[in-house]
């Protein structure tokens, strides 16, 4: 009974959990990758990579501004100011969808800056994201997200 109890709850959350993530495994597994990188890409204030992770034409929401447009501007946004750094950054998709050559994934982001004076605050939020899949690359085409208050 214990072995049938144990199966049976392990179906069950294999189950809850990939209901999450819809459509083919290798494209979950590409954004999943390309998410991670991006995270790294940030915390290595790498922006060409950061840049390389949307599309020519891709649009970003910050929160409280306006659209910003295009791969260049994209890059610009995410250059920091000398002396600060992104310690820590984490994306945790709650949510991925791939419909054809479009994807869709939200969830929520964190992560900690160190500035200039050697003081550290830490932030959290949550996104969405339109990804496209380009010459078989998923890129960022739409990305949107805004802070979560402590």
């Amino acid at each position: 009974m214990k072995a049938l109890t144990f199966i049976l709850f392990l179906f069950l959350s294999c189950t809850i959990s990939s209901q999450n993530y819809l459509g083919d495994q290798e494209d979950i597994d590409m954004i999943l990758s390309n998410i991670k990188d991006f995270s790294i890409s940030v915390m290595s204030s790498d922006y060409q990579s950061i840049g390389m992770a949307y599309t020519v034409d891709a649009k970003i929401f910050p929160n409280n501004m306006e659209i910003i447009q295009g791969r260049e501007a994209i890059i610009e946004y995410w250059r920091l100011p000398e002396g600060v750094q992104t310690k820590y950054h984490k994306i945790t998709p709650e949510e991925i969808k791939i419909l054809d050559k479009e994807a869709y994934d939200y969830g929520y982001y964190e992560g900690t800056t160190r500035r200039s004076d050697g003081s550290e605050s830490s932030w959290k939020g949550k996104y969405v994201i339109i990804w496209r899949k380009i010459n078989q690359e998923w890129k960022i085409y739409l990305d949107i997200w805004n802070r979560i208050k402590d």
